[in-house]
């Protein structure tokens, strides 16, 4: 009877992490109902409702908050048994599920998930490769890696894992074609090939010998949701693109892509490892993120 009060309990933690029923009953391999009865059998035992339902959102009440913070404590506590018997650093095991941006996660992930492999061959990945940015916990993902985010929501622990140096850089066509411009200023004469994604438009912000920021002027022709098909389009001549530096390295080293403006400042961008706030992270989290902060550069030149 314990075992099953204790079950139902870390489903309702599962359930107020992620949201909804549906995705807290998939963690536990429960269906959607089946997670729902769990929370609705804590209801009646302790005679209080837990949660408040609407079509659009699940909220908790007072009593739903205090054994929220009690299961936490419950979790920590069989995570660090777990993590106890497995040895005093844990041996890296399960699933790893991470959500990454296609072109960059492609170019910085896979090394690294190949050599963590070799060295524990236990852990499984399940990746997402997406630009558009994910809901960690409410998605079901154990970390997620993202660029230029800095502040992210009180659920979460960022920690950097690199500095990137934006490029802007067009083909050696686009450039014979339209003329290099000289200046910030000369940008409005140019097609600017820009990100955007659920709403979230990229500004230029540039820097000038003259110590001043400003934003760049100049005529979007095209936006996409897709850092790779930005490359695509600079290579195809279409515009002057401002990419990330570790992402279009190699086009500059063959020339397929040329760096506009090279005197000019573009700033400099983290590239953040994102994961759920725990008292206790699992070692194949843990693991993971040390091994990538080790494996990557560091800061881009």
């Amino acid at each position: 009877m314990a075992d099953s009060k204790i079950n139902d309990i870390l489903v309702f933690l599962s359930v107020v992490d992620t949201g909804n029923f549906a995705s807290a009953g998939r963690a536990f391999g429960l269906s959607r109902s089946t997670a729902g009865k769990a929370v609705t059998r804590l209801e009646d035992r302790y005679g209080v409702r837990l949660l408040n339902r609407t079509t659009r959102a699940i909220n908790l009440t007072e009593e739903g908050q205090r054994l929220y913070q009690q299961g936490q404590a419950i979790q920590a506590a069989i995570a660090n048994a777990d993590i106890s018997m497995a040895g005093t650093d844990g041996i890296p095991s399960g699933t790893l599920r991470i959500a990454a941006p296609d072109a960059l996660g492609r170019r910085l992930l896979m090394p690294v998930v190949r050599r963590f492999q070799k060295e524990w061959p236990d852990v499984r990945f399940e990746i997402s490769f997406s630009d558009t940015v994910s809901r960690i916990i409410k998605d079901g993902f154990d970390l997620a890696v993202r660029v230029g985010v800095t502040l992210p929501d009180k659920s979460l622990i960022s920690r950097t894992l690199m500095t990137d140096r934006p490029v802007m850089c067009a083909s050696p066509d686009y450039l014979e074609d339209r003329g290099a411009p000289k200046n910030i200023d000369q940008l409005s004469t140019h097609d600017l090939l820009q990100f955007s994604s659920v709403g979230q438009r990229q500004v230029w912000t540039l820097q000038d010998g003259t110590g001043f920021w400003t934003n760049a002027p100049g005529h979007v022709r095209l936006r996409l949701d897709s850092a790779e098909g930005l490359r695509e389009a600079a290579r195809s001549g279409m515009g002057i693109a401002l990419l990330p530096g570790v992402l279009v390295r190699d086009d500059l080293e063959v020339g397929a892509l040329v760096q506009v403006l090279p005197s000019v400042e573009c700033g400099e961008v983290p590239i953040v490892a994102l994961y759920p706030h725990k008292r206790f992270l699992e070692p194949r989290v843990r693991h993971f993120i040390d091994m990538l902060a080790a494996e990557l550069p560091g800061r881009q030149p």
